[in-house]
């Protein structure tokens, strides 16, 4: 099966990024229904932590953007992943942004992506949630319609959260994009305070609907000085949210500035986003103590970049652009050198 996988991936090479996304993706579900996925979830370890309320079988998951309307779950679930998480899903369906849209920069183990929240909106991923199999832990990841004004996202988010929560087993609030004009201004001033405390409402109000209490996170941006991340973390203290995620796609490109697809508009995900994710995690963590769990994101390519997420003081850590390049062998080696970690 890893030489399948390993030819499948080179063949793709060939194909524009965002086609190899997909057959990459059918191809997946096409072994998973022929049961030749099962090798890959029993080969990871066990090694639950306990987060937000919920036990998670491992410490390693999937981003979002992978499966950004939930019609590749059981695929993905089948590869020992110790939590999913789908999305990002917009209230209406919209197409993104024109294509081409997705750039792979293999020399510097690095994507470029600016996909503009395309998805099949928030009646489409909840019914394909509801006919998935998966039985693990499921993040549902909310966020804006291009076309709705900012002053006017708290009730795109709130519809987001309505919708999924009674099929999430946790919700992860974005306002970190880079391919949605005006996003990231959601993460300062006023506007963080107050979409927080709309988010917060808006969770409270489903508990009290379903008796249920679904934890959210907040997903914020690598591209913030000292005094920006003190500000968020301190908002984020006083919404009395359950964490925050760390960190989305970088607009720099210092690490990359010679590559031809530099001058790409959209995020860049990958090993160029390691240092940048782990200077906020370290920030975060003196920020909020231990009075909130951090999920670290952006650069895990191996076993030592997934245990440093940890060390600087993530509870739990998630892949997208690692799989992409490494395959699935990844989330075995992330979970065994966190696991191995914790032993000494």
């Amino acid at each position: 099966m890893v030489s399948l996988v390993r030819a499948l991936l080179f063949c793709l090479r060939c194909l524009p990024a965002e086609v190899a996304h997909r057959v990459t993706l059918m191809a997946l579900d096409g072994a998973h229904r022929l049961g030749l996925l099962t090798g890959w979830q029993r080969r990871v370890p066990a090694h639950p932590v306990d987060v937000m309320g919920l036990t998670f079988p491992n410490p390693v998951g999937l981003a979002a953007g992978l499966d950004k309307n939930g019609e590749h779950i059981d695929a993905l679930g089948s590869l020992g992943f110790g939590f999913v998480e789908i999305g990002t899903v917009t209230p209406q369906p919209q197409p993104g942004n024109p294509k081409p849209r997705l750039f792979r920069l293999p020399e510097h183990g690095a994507i470029i992506n600016r996909m503009g929240f395309n998805n099949h909106g928030l009646e489409a991923l909840v019914g394909n949630v509801r006919q998935s199999g998966y039985r693990g832990v499921l993040g549902i990841n909310v966020g804006k319609n291009k076309s709705t004004p900012e002053d006017q996202a708290a009730g795109d988010y709130r519809a987001g959260i309505e919708a999924v929560y009674p099929c999430a087993d946790y919700i992860t609030v974005n306002v970190s994009s880079p391919n949605t004009p005006g996003l990231r201004d959601l993460q300062f001033g006023d506007a963080l305070r107050d979409l927080l405390a709309s988010v917060k409402a808006e969770q409270t109000r489903q508990q009290d609907k379903t008796g249920r209490y679904v934890p959210i996170a907040v997903k914020i941006a690598p591209d913030m000085d000292d005094a920006a991340i003190a500000f968020v973390a301190d908002a984020l203290l006083a919404s009395g949210l359950d964490a925050v995620i760390a960190t989305n796609t970088t607009v720099d490109r210092a690490a990359v500035k010679v590559h031809p697809l530099a001058g790409e508009a959209g995020g860049l995900s990958g090993r160029p986003v390691r240092e940048p994710s782990l200077r906020m995690i370290h920030a975060l963590r003196r920020h909020l103590g231990d009075q909130m769990p951090i999920i670290g994101v952006g650069g895990i390519e191996d076993g030592v970049s997934a245990r440093e997420k940890i060390e600087a003081g993530a509870s739990l850590v998630q892949i997208y652009t690692g799989l992409i390049y490494k395959g699935p062998a990844l989330v075995q080696e992330a979970v065994e050198a966190i696991a191995g970690a914790g032993k000494k």
